[in-house]
């Protein structure tokens, strides 16, 4: 059983992108997500038929040979995949959240034909790369350097946490000129790109997240994004829209512990009924299908908002937060309704579980959230 829910009024081609993106993930990811989490396999072979089927390119305009999803679309398409396994939706929540908004608001006409076309066609895979060893929640205090050398940037320092930073083609990377914090376009076959080895993770030990060690690199001039100066601002509208991508991660975690619990209880015998006849368990799966709609609708809410054009940040954070605490409270009463069983990693709520902290940490912890949250109560102030 699904308890995936697709809002009213949807057209028959946005219908049928949910369609395409759930069949997808219950034949070529699901099956196989388990095995990639016990080997850490980053599945690059599936997230390119991903992209030859446009979902690199879902938030990208049409004139960039994008689907130009509107973002609500894009969320559901998105939970499908987050259903099915977290490691490969959180590289394609990057990678159509963070460095396509930046090159679809900030990019040149030239930057958007070489690099944005691409992306959306899936023949490039990108990546962001802010955080570093000691400036996590405060990014704006990073360390890496810009220096103008004639007609070349070139980039000195280390990042930390960077999503698909050994696998992507293509970086969006942060680092301080003497005018403030920039944005730059690495492609990440430039000399003095080094990833480190892969972060042994609790969870989504399926995506790839490494440390960069950014050594002398040289980039050309126009790979600087946008204006000297102004990037920390635009990686911050990007992350509002990454908040709403791994708020609906969150929701795909958490219903799929739902779907598995709802159908263990109905198997599980003890004491000669079925685990779902007892109120005890009923009330359980009660609230816990409650809070996966209640955090759906919340960052469906959020994305409309954007769609229409207003202000959304606090909403997103709001999305975020409620979405990405739901799924780590869902998975942990699945687990306790699997019993013993649910420790084991034969069983997939295990996994579930562990997916689901890192939503509570990254793109802005639950305390960042609630911090974005209350200034937005307060605007002006």
């Amino acid at each position: 059983m699904s308890i995936a829910i697709e809002p009213p009024g949807l057209s028959e081609t946005q219908r049928q992108i949910v369609e395409l993106a759930r069949e997808f993930a219950r034949t070529r990811i699901e099956p196989f997500a388990a095995e990639w989490d016990r080997t850490c396999h980053f599945a690059r072979d599936v997230i390119d038929e991903l992209g030859r089927l446009g979902f690199l390119g879902m938030c990208t305009p049409e004139e960039y040979d994008g689907m130009g999803l509107d973002t609500v679309t894009y969320l559901l398409a998105l939970e499908e995949i987050a259903a099915a396994d977290a490691s490969v939706a959180v590289s394609l929540s990057i990678h159509n959240a963070i460095p396509t908004t930046m090159l679809v608001r900030h990019g040149s006409r030239a930057q958007r034909d070489r690099f944005l076309k691409r992306m959306a066609r899936g023949e490039l895979l990108a990546g962001f790369a802010l955080s570093e060893p000691e400036s996590g929640s405060d990014a704006a205090a990073l360390r890496t350097r810009a220096v103008r050398e004639g007609d070349h940037w070139v980039l000195s320092g280390a990042k930390a946490w960077a999503t698909n930073g050994a696998t992507a083609d293509l970086m969006i990377v942060m680092a301080r000129s003497e005018r403030g914090i920039c944005a730059f376009i690495v492609p990440t076959d430039t000399p003095g790109y080094r990833p480190g080895k892969a972060e042994d993770k609790m969870g989504l030990r399926a995506s790839n997240t490494v440390g960069l060690a950014l050594e002398d690199l040289r980039l050309p001039a126009d790979h600087l994004l946008g204006e000297e100066g102004e990037g920390f601002g635009y990686a911050l509208q990007a992350l509002d829209a990454g908040r709403l991508g791994i708020a609906v991660q969150a929701v795909g975690i958490a219903r799929r512990a739902v779907e598995h619990a709802v159908a263990y209880c109905a198997e599980r015998r003890q004491f000669d009924r079925a685990l779902r006849e007892f109120e005890g368990v009923q009330f359980k799966l009660a609230d816990m299908a409650t809070r996966v709609d209640a955090a759906r609708a919340l960052a469906h809410s959020a994305a409309a908002r954007r769609d229409r054009g207003e202000e959304f940040t606090m909403h997103a954070s709001m999305a975020k937060l409620f979405a990405s605490e739901t799924a780590m409270w869902v998975t942990t009463q699945a687990v306790q309704l699997f019993g013993g069983y649910g420790y084991m990693r034969d069983f997939p709520v295990e996994k579930l579980f562990r997916d689901a902290k890192v939503t509570e940490i990254y793109e802005g912890t639950s305390e960042i959230q609630r911090l974005v949250i209350a200034r937005g109560l307060y605007p002006g102030a």
